[in-house]
């Protein structure tokens, strides 16, 4: 599976296989390994469990809700109507339609056109998305008598999704795949309880706010009512954080120690936290991680030979170690400065110490991995991981990866704040995706608590910001196809023009600008 070419590059544009013509070898090959590879491949699953339910339980509907344990989690609608043992049948009834080799067949047509066939096939809640398109030409997927519409590309038919299983996970299930980190099989199932609840919490409230896919929220938009639904989606982060706060207080932790992939809002999560905790009399102290790093000469290296700043042994573990038993003491100690042009570090002069039962914020990528504070017990550390885990999705069956909307967010202020164009910003972030499947996403059970810092009305502010940065991108560019995949479900979005109903201390003012915070 994991060489298997799922679709190509035509320059700087993705191509289906059924455009790549006889002899055109001079092209570069998407596969499993690949996010992108990794996307079409869920597509082609997903469809593939749409035709064997449609055939074995046709009245039945499901949602596909969001990323989990290396697959798809799926809640049929109620969730009791698919039972495990169904699951088993519609499983071996995919297998048999992979072994078939029926083709997906790419169609385009009218917007009436796509409606008469959502109609014909129970299809009805994707009439009101497409009112959004800003094409006129809707293009859908036909396999046997199944039509269906998918945003992105497709596989050119069922033989290509070989590896899967479904994993029942009540009340839903997951739809498990290769990934481009274990492409060769369906990686061995790790469950992921604690991310998963925080995921159904907030599907939770979208579904009480009435706030599950974009054509919901454009429906909120469009009547007047995205004062009160930023309003209540603050009000709830509020809520989650000062109960956060109550749960250090209450167990008397000490050192706090926070970590999340690029993007998430740690740093306005952060303010946020102290000023709850300062509310009950308390107010923590905070030291930089970025000062224990050991001196250049002692950096390890990557595989390409470059300085690997990003490794937890980048760090001085046996000094900070050292460092928080001291503080938990109350003893002074002589916090380090990190040179970053020599590459050595002095220590100030005046000590730095902790009050009586003062608490100690610590932030940064390694946070959660048990080896940075192995020197400090359980009973005095409480692990906090902070993620956009979006649960906002297109429609029932067409997802917003959390990775692309924690993208538009850092294009927005790497632009604001460094001056970055959206191309810079794409180039990179290949690079700060696979530090965080190293260093951060395997730790992020063992947090103690997780924040979700997504906001179901997020994307419809963040569009005016990111659309006239990705309309600069053009073709020549080799992140071309990355823009323009951000700017297709942009497009579905209504913007919401009045910047001024977002609070300065949300944690989308750390992006947009005008926060209130030292962010």
């Amino acid at each position: 599976m994991e060489n298997v070419a799922l679709a190509f590059l035509d320059g700087n544009e993705i191509r289906e296989l059924s455009r790549l013509k006889a002899g055109q070898d001079d092209v570069q090959f998407i596969t499993i390994k690949d996010a992108d590879g990794e996307r079409i491949y869920q597509r082609g699953l997903v469809f593939l469990f749409y035709i064997a339910l449609k055939e074995l339980m046709p009245e039945i509907k499901f949602r596909v809700i969001h990323s989990l344990s290396h697959g798809i989690y799926v809640e049929a609608d109620p969730p009791e109507a698919i039972h495990e043992n169904d699951l088993v049948l519609i499983e071996r009834r995919m297998h048999e339609l992979v072994r078939q080799a029926i083709p997906f067949t790419k169609k385009e047509m009218t917007i009436p056109e796509a409606k008469a066939i959502y109609a014909a096939e129970g299809l009805l809640y994707k009439n009101e998305i497409i009112d959004y398109k800003r094409m006129k030409k809707v293009t859908m997927y036909q396999c046997r008598d199944y039509h269906h519409y998918f945003y992105g590309y497709m596989v050119p038919d069922t033989s290509f999704i070989k590896d899967f299983e479904i994993v029942y996970y009540a009340p839903g299930f997951i739809l498990r795949h290769p990934t481009p980190a274990h492409p060769s099989s369906v990686p061995p199932f790790v469950e992921q309880a604690k991310t998963h609840a925080i995921h159904m919490e907030a599907e939770h409230w979208g579904r009480l706010m009435e706030v599950e896919t974009v054509r919901d929220l454009n429906t909120k938009i469009r009547q007047g009512q995205d004062r009160e639904l930023i309003q209540v989606q603050e009000a709830l982060h509020e809520k989650k954080i000062a109960q956060i706060a109550d749960d250090i207080l209450r167990q008397k932790k000490r050192i706090i120690l926070i970590s999340g992939p690029s993007s998430s809002g740690k740093t306005t999560f952060a303010q946020r936290l102290k000023i709850q905790l300062m509310t009950s009399g308390v107010t923590p102290a905070s030291i930089s991680l970025d000062n224990y790093f050991v001196d250049r000469v002692d950096t390890p290296l990557d595989e390409h030979g470059e300085y690997d700043f990003e490794t937890i042994e980048a760090l001085d573990l046996t000094l900070l170690n050292r460092h928080l038993r001291d503080l938990l003491q109350e003893k002074p100690v002589h916090l380090p400065v990190f040179d970053f042009i020599s590459g050595t570090k002095s220590f100030s002069a005046e000590p730095f110490q902790l009050g009586p039962e003062q608490p100690l914020i610590l932030e940064g990528i390694h946070a959660l991995n048990e080896r940075l504070s192995s020197g400090v017990f359980q009973k005095d550390k409480y692990k906090i991981y902070v993620s956009a885990l979006t649960v906002l999705n297109l429609d029932e069956h067409n997802r917003i990866p959390t990775t692309d909307n924690r993208l538009l967010r850092r294009i927005v202020r790497d632009h604001r704040t460094r001056g970055y164009s959206a191309a810079d910003t794409i180039a990179r972030f290949a690079s700060v995706r696979k530090g965080e499947d190293r260093h951060i996403f395997p730790f992020q059970e063992n947090a103690d608590a997780i924040f979700n810092s997504a906001l179901d009305y997020e994307l419809a502010v963040l569009k005016k910001h990111a659309l006239p940065l990705l309309e600069e991108i053009t073709l020549e560019s080799p992140v071309f196809y990355h823009a323009k995949r951000l700017k297709k479900f942009l497009y579905y979005f209504l913007e919401i023009e009045d910047e001024t109903m977002v609070p300065s201390t949300s944690i989308l003012k750390e992006f947009i600008g005008g926060s209130s915070l030292d962010v």
